[in-house]
C-alpha cells in the first residue's frame, strides 16, 4: 500500500519538480521508503513515477519502487495489494520467469512481459498503477473494479512547453505541483451539496479528474490523453441454484487471500454482522488465537458498542484490544483530521480516528467489513427506494405533470410549514420523489440527497447545468444503463456500489487510513465475492429485508444468532454531541463568512439561514447538513480553491 506520481509526456525540468513535489506530498501513504525513475533523460518523451511505500510483503530494499524489469525495460509504480500474487507468480514460474522478491508488484511487473494489457484482468485485489512499456512506449494506468483505490490525473500544458499528463494518488498532490489552476468546478460544486461528496469522475478541481473504477488507459507520451477504457463492471443478476454455495466459497478465499502480510494484522470489530463475518471466517483461517480484533469504544452510551464486539471476540476466541475515543481525543486532533482531507467530504471524519487509534496500537494493516449492507440489503434503501418509486409512478395518472408538480409542492409546504428553512429530511424530499416520475434512480438519488432540490438551488448562487437527479448527464445514463431490466433488490444493490460505496465510503476510507499509514482491507468487496453475490437468487440473498441472513447463515453459523438480534445502528462518531459546544464558534464563524461563500460561488445568506435553522433547533435539519458546508469553505480556504 502506497502512493503514486507520475507524469507521461516531455522530460523536462518542471515535470521532475512536479513529480518530486506530488510525491512528497504523499510521505502519509508511505513512510517507509521513497523512489523516482525517468525513462530517459531530459528532453525526450516518456515517463515519470515517483513513490511512496509502506512496506506490507517483503520488507527488504527488494520491494523499492519504482520497480524496473531489466529483461524489458518496463516499469511500475503501484499502489495496491494483489491477494491472488501467490498462485500468478506460480503460473509465471511455470513459463521460466525467475523472481528476485516477494512482492506482488513484481508479480505484475513480469506478468505484464507476457499478458500485456491483460495482466490487469487477472489480477483479484485493490490497485492503482501505472505500467511503463519500453517496447511500445506508452504508459498504461489502471484502477481496480470496485474503486477501492483511486487514481487522479490531469492534462497540463507549461507555458512555452507541450502537453503533459500528471496523475498521482491524492487530489492535493497534483495541487502541490504548482501546475493545477485551482480553481472550483460548478457542476462538481452542485454534485457536492447534493451528496456530500462528489459524484462521478470529476473532482472539485475543476482540470482534476478520476479514472473509473473497472477503467484502464493506455497514454502515449506524443499526445498524451488518458481515455478510459471499462475492464469489468458490477455483474447483472445471473442467479443459479448452488449460487450461495459459490459465493461461500468465494469468501473464504477473499478472507484468507486478504491475510497475508508481513507486518502487523487486525480485524475492525464493531460487533455488526458485516465486521464480526469477517472476523469469523479469518478465526476459521487461522484460528481465533491467530487474530487480532480492535474495537473503537466511546463514554456515550447511545453510540458504544464496545459490548457487542467484546462478545463476539470471546466468543471467537481472538486477541481483542478496545481502543477508547473521547471527546477530548476527538478535539486533540480534529484539526488534523480536518487536513487530511483530500477531497471535501461529510463523512470519513469517523474512519480518521478509527484509523489512528488502531495504528497507535501498532497495526499495519487492517480488514473491515466494508461492502455487507451493499450485498446482502442491510440498508433501508432496499425497502425505501422501490415503494417511493411505485409511489411515484401512481402520480403519472395526473394530467400533464402538472397536478403531480402541485402535490409535490402542497407536501413541502405541509412538511415544512415552519421556519426559514424546510425539513431537510425523507418527508421534506417527498414532494422530489413524487416528481421523480416512478424513476428508480430518481427514487434514489432523492433518498440519499441531504437537501431539497428547492435549497440545493437556493444554496448555489448561480445553478449548474447539466445534472439529472444530481448526477452528470453521462454518469446518470452509466448507472441507469447498469440496472436496467434488473431485479428490483439487485438494482438497488448496483446503485449502493456505484454510488454510497464507490463515490464515498471506499474514497473517505482511503485517505483516512492512508493518512496515518493503516492499509485496511475490505475482502467482501473481493471481485470474486461481488460476482459470485450475483448468482444467489434475490429472494435467497436479501430476505427477509434487513437482516442480511445469507452472510449470517454463510460465516456466522458457529455463533449464538443472539449475538446479532438487536436494531441495526451504522458505526458514527457522537460528532455532533462532541461538536454543539467545542467547535460551535468556528463553524458559525466559518458558514457566515459571506466573502467566503461568495468566493465558491456559494449563496451567503442561504448558507446563513442553515446555520441559524440548525442552531435554533429547526425541525428536520440534522448536523450532516452544517457539517457538509463547514468542510467544503474550510478546505476550500485551506487549499487555496476558489470558483
Amino acid at each position: 500500500m502506497c502512493g503514486i506520481a507520475g507524469a507521461i509526456g516531455p522530460i523536462a525540468p518542471n515535470l521532475v519538480a512536479a513529480v518530486a513535489a506530488a510525491s512528497a506530498r504523499q510521505r502519509h501513504r508511505g513512510p517507509d521508503d521513497a523512489g523516482e525513475w525517468q525513462s530517459g533523460p531530459v528532453g525526450t518523451r516518456g515517463a515519470l513515477f515517483g513513490f511512496r511505500r509502506l512496506a506490507i510483503l517483503d520488507l527488504s530494499a527488494l520491494g523499492h519502487q519504482p520497480m524496473v524489469d531489466t529483461d524489458t525495460g518496463n516499469a511500475i509504480a503501484f499502489n495496491g495489494e494483489i491477494y491472488n500474487f501467490a498462485e500468478l507468480r506460480t503460473e509465471l514460474q511455470g513459463r521460466g520467469v525467475v523472481f528476485r522478491s516477494g512482492t506482488d508488484t513484481e508479480v505484475i511487473l513480469r506478468g505484464y512481459a507476457h499478458w500485456g494489457r491483460d495482466t490487469i484482468a487477472r489480477l483479484r485485489g485493490m490497485f492503482a498503477l501505472a505500467i511503463w512499456d519500453a517496447r511500445r512506449h506508452r504508459v498504461l494506468v489502471a484502477r481496480d473494479r470496485l474503486g477501492i483505490k483511486p487514481l487522479y490525473w490531469t492534462r497540463v500544458a507549461p507555458p512555452g512547453g507541450p502537453p503533459a499528463v500528471l496523475f498521482a494518488s491524492e487530489l492535493r498532490s497534483l495541487l502541490a505541483t504548482g501546475l493545477v489552476e485551482r480553481r472550483l468546478q460548478p457542476s462538481a460544486l452542485a454534485s457536492y451539496l447534493w451528496h456530500g461528496y462528489v459524484a462521478g469522475d470529476a473532482s472539485l478541481v475543476d482540470a482534476v479528474q478520476q479514472l473509473p473504477p473497472g477503467h484502464l488507459a493506455e497514454v502515449d507520451p506524443a499526445a498524451p490523453d488518458v481515455v478510459p477504457i471499462r475492464y469489468w463492471q458490477p455483474p447483472r443478476a445471473a442467479p443459479v441454484a448452488d449460487g450461495a454455495e459459490q459465493l461461500a466459497a468465494e469468501l473464504r478465499t477473499a478472507v484468507r487471500q486478504h491475510l497475508i502480510s508481513d507486518v502487523p494484522l487486525g480485524v475492525f470489530l464493531s460487533g455488526g454482522i458485516d465486521s464480526s463475518a469477517v472476523a469469523a471466517m479469518a478465526a476459521e483461517a487461522v484460528g481465533g488465537a491467530a487474530v487480532r480484533t480492535f474495537n473503537v469504544s466511546f463514554d456515550e452510551a447511545d453510540f458504544d458498542e464496545s459490548s457487542h464486539a467484546r462478545a463476539v471476540a470471546t466468543a471467537l476466541g481472538t486477541q481483542h484490544q478496545e481502543v477508547r475515543v473521547s471527546a477530548a481525543y476527538f478535539r486533540q486532533h480534529l484539526d488534523t483530521a480536518l487536513s487530511a482531507i483530500d477531497q471535501p467530504t461529510f463523512d470519513g471524519i469517523n474512519t480518521w480516528f478509527v484509523s489512528r487509534a488502531t495504528r497507535e496500537h501498532g497495526v499495519t494493516v487492517a480488514l473491515a467489513g466494508t461492502g455487507g449492507d451493499e450485498l446482502f440489503g442491510g440498508y433501508r434503501s432496499f425497502r425505501d427506494v422501490p415503494r417511493s418509486a411505485r409511489l411515484a409512478r401512481l402520480c403519472r395518472w395526473l394530467p400533464h405533470g402538472l397536478l403531480r408538480t402541485a402535490a409535490a409542492g402542497w407536501v413541502r409546504a405541509m412538511v415544512g410549514r415552519s421556519g426559514a428553512v424546510p425539513p431537510q429530511t425523507r418527508w421534506g424530499k417527498l414532494g422530489d420523489v413524487l416528481c421523480g416520475g416512478g424513476d428508480l434512480l430518481a427514487a434514489y438519488q432523492a433518498a440519499y440527497a441531504l437537501f431539497t432540490e428547492r435549497f440545493h438551488r437556493e444554496l448555489q448562487a448561480t445553478p449548474a447545468t447539466g445534472l439529472r437527479h444530481g448526477l452528470p448527464e453521462a454518469l446518470a445514463e452509466r448507472w441507469r444503463e447498469a440496472t436496467a431490466h434488473q431485479p428490483e433488490l439487485h438494482a438497488v444493490g448496483l446503485l449502493e456500489l456505484h454510488s454510497f460505496l464507490g463515490e464515498r465510503l471506499l474514497r473517505d476510507t482511503d485517505w483516512a487510513s492512508m493518512a496515518v499509514s493503516l492499509e485496511v482491507r475490505v475482502p467482501l468487496l473481493d471481485h470474486r465475492v461481488v460476482e459470485a453475490a450475483a448468482l444467489v437468487p434475490p429472494n435467497q440473498r436479501f430476505h427477509p429485508l434487513g437482516r442480511k441472513q445469507l452472510l449470517r447463515t454463510l460465516a456466522l453459523q458457529r455463533l449464538d444468532p443472539n449475538l446479532f438480534e438487536r436494531p441495526k445502528r451504522g458505526f458514527v462518531l457522537p460528532i455532533e454531541a462532541w461538536s454543539r459546544q467545542q467547535l460551535r464558534s468556528e463553524v458559525a464563524a466559518t458558514l457566515n463568512d459571506a466573502e467566503l461563500c461568495r468566493s465558491l460561488g456559494l449563496a451567503p445568506d442561504a448558507v446563513a439561514r442553515l446555520w441559524q435553522a440548525w442552531s435554533s433547533n429547526a425541525p428536520g435539519l440534522y448536523w450532516s447538513r452544517v457539517w457538509t458546508l463547514f468542510v467544503l469553505l474550510r478546505w476550500c480556504r485551506e487549499q487555496r480553491v476558489a470558483a
